[in-house]
């Protein structure tokens, strides 16, 4: 991260601007959620991205700004909606925007950070802007599909590997893809590098959840920021279960239905039961193997775009520092 130590400064000047002046801004209610989102941190990964991706083509990363900031307030939007969906009372160690407010105000502020994301794009020029909007409205369709399969799963027996990998993809993978592309489009870079740089982030995201699936069962610190187990807890499909269920005996499929179907007192042994299945069958080894496949296809992408070799390094060597959680 420290190489791109000074596009992180350039946002976070960039977006203490933006909530300078929403402020005053009335009603209070509508404009206090955003302010207080934003200002919980987090990585700022997606609006780094696009200013990465105008960048590596030496061009002025404040030209991306607007684009990341649109990134950033959909992104958080979303979190606003995804917290409400999950009942979450926490979001970055503190409370959630319907959980501080209420759920009416929680909805309503974020409904409009969503409109205010695409309000950013109209400060580019008219060519630009319709080139932005049309991979943004793209991806917050994805986005949203994406959500929606991850619920419907909640309630499915089966997930097949393919549908978890296409919900993984539109809920996660696709802004990351979108995000480096409004930057390569603020650039002017041509189609093709466009393209390889979205898919270069698309297969990023895709790897980074995998391997995000793996360690919530086997990460071995507390750095890792979650619960250990909390996905087997909460019976998540992830692409363990999914696998897991996909390879299982007869038996090994019955013990896994019991296991699922155990209490919040039985905590310990849900999770060390199920994590037995998962090691017979071998589907952490195969996670893992699928996590690096992607990894591959991304730096192919990432390889095959035409601008300096040390720059497309640093962002290489930027991924796999994401990447590299497996403790």
């Amino acid at each position: 991260m420290d190489q791109y130590a000074h596009l992180v400064k350039l946002f976070l000047q960039g977006l203490d601007q933006y909530r300078l002046s929403i402020a005053k801004s009335e009603p209070v209610e509508l404009y206090q959620p955003e302010d207080y989102i934003l200002g919980l941190g987090g990585k700022r990964l997606r609006p780094l991205l696009a200013l990465i991706a105008c960048d590596i083509f030496d061009k002025e990363p404040a030209l991306a700004l607007d684009s990341a900031l649109c990134v950033e307030l959909f992104h958080n939007f979303s979190l606003i909606h995804d917290d409400i969906l999950d009942a979450a009372p926490l979001r970055r160690n503190h409370a959630t925007v319907h959980k501080k407010w209420n759920t009416n105000i929680a909805i309503l502020s974020g409904d409009m950070m969503l409109v205010k994301a695409f309000q950013a794009l109209q400060n580019y020029s008219a060519e630009e802007f319709m080139q932005l909007s049309a991979v943004f409205s793209k991806t917050s369709i994805e986005v949203c599909e994406g959500q929606q399969m991850d619920m419907n799963f909640e309630k499915e027996k089966s997930v097949s590997e393919e549908n978890y990998l296409k919900m993984i993809t539109c809920k996660t993978a696709v802004l990351l893809g979108c995000s480096l592309q409004m930057g390569a489009i603020n650039a002017r870079g041509d189609k093709e590098d466009q393209t390889n740089l979205y898919e270069f982030g698309k297969h990023l995201g895709i790897a980074f959840q995998l391997l995000d699936d793996y360690l919530d069962a086997y990460a071995q610190t507390p750095e890792f920021g979650k619960q250990i187990g909390g996905d087997i807890l909460a019976n998540k499909k992830t692409y363990l279960l999914i696998k897991a269920y996909a390879l299982a005996n007869q038996y090994q499929r019955k013990e896994l239905d019991r296991l699922i179907n155990l209490d919040g007192t039985n905590s310990e042994e849900k999770i060390n039961g199920v994590k037995h299945i998962f090691n017979e069958l071998a589907v952490t080894s195969t996670c893992l193997q699928l996590a690096d496949e992607h990894t591959r296809l991304a730096i192919t992408h990432l390889d095959n775009v035409k601008a300096g070799e040390s720059k497309k390094n640093h962002l290489k060597d930027f991924a796999l520092e994401l990447l590299k959680r497996r403790s």
